[in-house]
């Protein structure tokens, strides 16, 4: 069986540092994510999603963390198709993105110039994760309008050929991906290029919920828990993600978990539940449940 990480997705939210996860004496970003690391071997980072991180920021995040720790990193949003502020793009790119006249963009208003010069100032604050040995996967998460077709599965691949030799997750928010006429095409497409598929939990019902389908495409299996909120489509996050998984909903994961870990290499499980302390409760519950302690990462 493979080795399994848990974590979460994120370590600074406001309402988990008011929750008293933290102890009192880690008062600061540093001590927080040295405390968070001593929890957890593994931690996804949402905030490059908003806005390209920075080489200086990637560098403290390396040297604050143990050696065998992973950070998954969330793609910037203009390379999953996602509207971008102008002003979420560097200064000297600004003026060519924003020749659309509109304050936030979609990757077809930006020329590709802008894009790759954006997708080399991404990678590139990444590499100090990456020279420390402590770069897991970069996570492209396509929007509700990014369904199942030829262009669109070229395009994942570009995106992976763009930051080989760093490997990329597949996550879908179009339910056309997922259909029972189209699940198995979807797998043997990433299976093919040795792609991860992100297998999700969330609440079903929706025009475009994605079903828990437990599957490894590649030799890493990803897992992103977001709960069942029945708010899914608020605006806020947090209604979006105010939800504690129950121990009997934890007990079916880790059944799961287990089954992805006897398939891929490694297995990394990523709580997204992210209210207060509910993720990071509920990531240390399943991390007991499969293999002891979360912070030890041999296989379960």
């Amino acid at each position: 069986m493979g080795r399994i990480r848990v974590g979460t997705a994120g370590w600074t939210d406001k309402t988990l540092i008011e929750s008293g996860w933290y102890p009192d004496d880690a008062s600061n970003p540093e001590k927080r994510l040295r405390y968070y690391a001593s929890q957890f071997p593994l931690v996804e980072v949402d905030s490059a999603y908003y806005a390209l991180p920075s080489e200086q920021t990637a560098q403290a995040w390396a040297t604050r963390t143990p050696e065998n720790f992973t950070f998954n990193v969330k793609a910037f949003s203009l390379f999953t198709q996602h509207p971008t502020p102008v002003k979420a793009l560097p200064k000297d790119l600004r003026e060519s993105a924003g020749k659309s006249g509109k304050d936030r963009v979609y990757l077809k208003d930006v020329g590709q110039e802008v894009a790759g010069q954006a997708w080399d100032r991404f990678l590139s604050a990444l590499e100090p994760l990456r020279q420390a040995g402590k770069l897991g996967a970069i996570l492209l998460q396509f929007p509700p309008w990014f369904p199942i077709g030829r262009a669109n599965k070229q395009y994942i691949i570009s995106c992976a050929e763009r930051v080989a030799p760093r490997r990329v997750c597949v996550e879908f928010r179009n339910h056309t991906w997922m259909t029972e006429d189209n699940q198995k095409e979807t797998l043997d497409f990433l299976s093919a290029h040795q792609l991860p598929y992100v297998c999700v939990d969330e609440p079903q019902g929706y025009p475009n919920s994605i079903p828990p389908v437990v599957a490894a495409t590649s030799d890493l299996a990803v897992v992103r828990l977001h709960g069942h909120s029945d708010k899914w489509e608020a605006k806020s996050v947090q209604e979006r993600f105010r939800y504690r998984y129950s121990d009997e909903e934890l007990t079916r994961w880790s059944d799961n978990v287990r089954r992805l870990a006897e398939d891929a290499a490694e297995t990394h499980v990523v709580f997204n539940n992210c209210y207060r302390d509910y993720a990071h409760v509920n990531a240390q519950q399943l991390a007991q449940l499969i293999s002891g302690p979360a912070h030890l990462t041999s296989s379960a």
